[in-house]
């Protein structure tokens, strides 16, 4: 699957409109560029309510990059195992797309996504730079939500206050995993080797 999305989303050029689109014209994925700087300035103008408006900014994405990728598709009749492996599919899409290197567990009564190299780890120095780290909130919330997966989304590690990886657990609220679907814990070798693969 990984090579198929790298071929997928490979970044074009539309000369005339100026605009760059991932893969063919026709998937209609464009891209608008935004550097970490510009969205932590963005959420200084924002004020007290940026949390709130950062993290709906990141489920907007969230669903937009499930509606590009699948074209609309209705996931409500699909299976668990098939969403998960959508979820896998996603991060994997979204690593080509810049996003650091993001590995997923399913355990019984949550899920795990963890961000390695986020964008948040190039602004370690910026107060500011934890809104990064919302954004990413909303847009794993936004996957979650467009798949017709119930939960409940934090942040429980951050590399800003010292971890090696942004951690994001989501509690599942209304079924629990399959233990066929159930995974293992991520070991160090194991990211370790991920990592390398990147």
């Amino acid at each position: 699957m990984f090579k198929r999305l790298k071929k997928e989303l490979q970044i074009n050029i539309e000369q005339k409109e100026g605009q760059l689109f991932l893969g063919e014209k026709k998937k209609d994925m464009r891209l608008v560029m935004l550097r970490p700087n510009e969205i932590m300035e963005f959420c200084e103008f924002a004020g007290t309510n940026a949390d709130d408006i950062l993290i709906w900014t990141g489920k907007t994405l969230g669903k937009l990059f499930m509606e590009k990728f699948f074209y609309h598709k209705d996931w409500t009749s699909e299976l668990m195992a098939t969403k998960k492996e959508v979820v896998f599919g996603t991060l994997e899409a979204l690593m080509l797309m810049g996003y650091g290197g993001l590995a997923c567990v399913f355990k019984k009564d949550h899920i795990i996504i963890n961000a390695y190299e986020s964008l948040a780890v190039q602004e370690k120095e910026n107060i500011m730079a934890k809104n990064l780290c919302l954004l990413y909130l909303g847009i794993f919330n936004g996957i979650f939500e467009e798949l017709g997966i119930d939960v409940d989304g934090k942040e429980v590690e951050c590399v800003l206050i010292g971890s090696e990886k942004c951690s994001f657990k989501f509690d599942l609220l209304t079924e629990e995993i399959e233990d066929r679907l159930i995974d293992e814990d991520l070991s160090d070798a194991t990211v370790s080797d991920f990592l390398a693969s990147l």
